[in-house]
């Protein structure tokens, strides 16, 4: 948000393996994948296609629900996708994904034990997907906005109340405020606010939530997860409810083009979801080789290490690690401290009567009503 590039003679020893059928022959020289916008270094997928001779059509989309959707319709025509975790775990149990053939990625070895346990609580065995980027949801705003609005001092950015007190959150109205189009973050982060469970299903509680919501829902100019990035960059936006390093990506923006926009991002002392975005291949997937090709290569350090320096997204390889930026991998909201990783959450796999509450809340939330 420069590459050692997964060789051409493994991708090809990946693509003959595959033979004919279902992703042989010349069609396995293709590759479709689905992922976030703005989540991959602009020339990852070009020195791929060069090394590995497979052509990709790289789509992108800005939500969980865009691509489950897609998902749960079957055919949806990609070879690789990219859920978050508590999503990835029920897309397991509705039987969308193909079990890994884990000898097709040599590079498994390359990932972190630590994070590789954590993500087999809702992918047993990690059967089937793989780690790409490790984030938080946080707080993003423009730092003399912000300052101007609270005495000269930014220090209310440290704490949900900026968000949830409609005494604080009212002050930011008119520079703009955004946040996330997702309920599947924003209820749990009103749930853990409220000093309630973020993975709770009680409809009590999640009413709860939703009145929270609504009662900052006056201030709330934009409901997005990706326009964002560009606005708050430009000074369009103050006040942002985002993911960590697509807040950073925006901060960084401002401070190539010299335009006097200064943005900040916090991990408010509260606590705050921490979430896993997966590699993860439809079991429909009509070139299932060349995903296995360029999962493999997305886990090589160098290859890791230039995603992270681009997007500002923590990878789980740890050999990549002294290969990224210093200022990123010495940055504690993109590698948070032991006390601060301590008070973070995880997102739950919701029942799909949770799921069909949570989006009534949300719509109720986003309306008004």
């Amino acid at each position: 948000m420069k590459l050692r590039i997964l060789t051409l003679g493994l991708a090809s020893a990946m693509l003959s393996a595959c033979g004919g059928g279902n992703g042989g022959g010349q069609d396995s020289q293709v590759l479709n994948v689905y992922n976030y916008s703005d989540y991959i270094a602009e020339d990852t997928i070009p020195n791929f296609e060069k090394q590995s001779g497979i052509k990709v059509t790289y789509d992108v989309f800005d939500s969980d629900e865009m691509v489950e959707t897609k998902l749960l319709a079957g055919n949806s025509g990609y070879d690789v996708v990219v859920p978050t975790l508590n999503f990835f775990g029920r897309q397991i149990q509705a039987g969308v994904f193909l079990p890994l053939d884990k000898s097709k990625i040599p590079n498994l070895a390359n990932l972190d034990p630590a994070v590789m346990k954590r993500i087999a609580t809702q992918d047993p065995g990690n059967q089937y997907g793989v780690p790409y980027m490790i984030g938080t949801t946080g707080i993003g705003y423009n730092v003399d906005m912000l300052k101007e609005r609270f005495g000269g001092s930014a220090d209310i950015a440290n704490s949900w109340d900026l968000v949830f007190k409609p005494e604080n959150i009212s002050k930011m109205k008119d520079c703009g405020v955004t946040i996330l189009d997702t309920p599947a973050d924003m209820i749990p982060i009103a749930l853990h606010y409220l000093g309630l469970d973020p993975h709770s299903g009680n409809p009590a509680d999640l009413q709860m939530a939703a009145d929270l919501l609504k009662s900052i829902r006056p201030y709330v100019q934009n409901f997005h997860s990706s326009q964002y990035v560009g606005s708050l960059a430009n000074g369009g936006t103050c006040l942002v409810v985002g993911w960590s390093g697509d807040i950073i990506q925006a901060r960084d923006r401002a401070a190539e083009a010299s335009n006097g926009v200064h943005v900040a991002y916090s991990i408010p002392k509260e606590g705050a979801p921490q979430w896993f975005d997966m590699l993860a291949i439809p079991k429909d997937a009509k070139h299932p080789e060349a995903a296995y090709a360029f999962i493999n290569y997305l886990l090589e350090p160098k290859v890791a290490a230039a995603n992270t320096n681009f997007i500002h997204y923590g990878n789980p390889v740890p050999t990549a690690t002294p290969l990224v930026d210093e200022a990123i991998r010495t940055d504690p909201t993109i590698y948070p401290p032991a006390d601060v990783a301590a008070k973070m959450f995880t997102y739950s796999i919701n029942t799909p009567e949770t799921d069909k509450l949570y989006t009534r809340l949300w719509t109720e939330v986003k309306t008004g009503r």
